[in-house]
């Protein structure tokens, strides 16, 4: 009897390692230039951070409460979003689910970037374009106001192995990776703008294009 018991622990602490691994595992996202992540969310703010509280939200499939992190905001800016002002944002509750872990007590600023779901609340998670607003360059700043909508048509490939291949001149090719893990100077300075003849190319700087840019035929 002892020796089955001491077999069904040690299964037991197996299975409990495996599926502690499964969940470290679980959350897995692609790094996004943040004009490709104002593009794709539904939500850009900047906001502060006051609170963090669980919450329930209804149940699953099965009748069990779905509990999110939900937290308390002071919504700053809006670069885009609903008409209706947002003053909380919802993550899953882990990080293994992608849920965010904001810093709360210093009331610290950050660029979020999310969703809306059909209840009306904003979802966002580890996926998501997530900032601190101080640790953004000033272009990455500035270029929240009008810049980055303007490449919205654009679409911008990352890079992460050579030889990289772009399937239409409306792609930048995104090659931080190589320099500066992904927050290199294409993130931190650059967009990726639509010209006149449909084709996109990397831009510089936080001013809008003028027309020798716009109308050039190649980048």
């Amino acid at each position: 009897m002892t020796w089955i018991g001491s077999g069904c622990f040690v299964t037991l602490a197996i299975l409990f390692i495996w599926r502690v691994a499964d969940l470290a595992e679980a959350c897995s996202c692609a790094p996004k230039h943040p004009q490709q992540a104002f593009c794709d969310s539904d939500v850009v703010i900047r906001a502060k951070v006051l609170a963090a509280n669980k919450v329930d939200v209804g149940n699953d499939v099965y009748g069990n409460p779905t509990k999110l992190l939900k937290y308390d905001i002071e919504l700053v800016t809006m670069f885009k979003g609903p008409s209706e002002k947002i003053d909380a944002i919802y993550t899953p509750p882990i990080s293994a689910l992608c849920g965010l872990n904001l810093e709360v007590e210093g009331q610290m600023e950050y660029l979020i970037t999310g969703k809306v779901e059909k209840d009306g609340i904003v979802y966002v998670t580890l996926c998501d374009f997530i900032e601190p607003w101080q640790s953004m360059s000033a272009i990455q700043q500035a270029n929240l106001n009008q810049i980055y909508e303007m490449g919205c048509d654009c679409k911008i490939t990352h890079c992460m192995s050579i030889p990289c291949m772009l399937n239409s001149e409306k792609e930048c090719l995104w090659t931080d990776f190589f320099v500066d893990n992904n927050n290199g100077t294409q993130a931190k300075s650059f967009s990726c703008i639509q010209r006149t003849d449909g084709s996109c190319a990397w831009y510089w700087g936080s001013s809008p294009p003028e027309k020798d840019f716009l109308d050039i035929e190649e980048p």
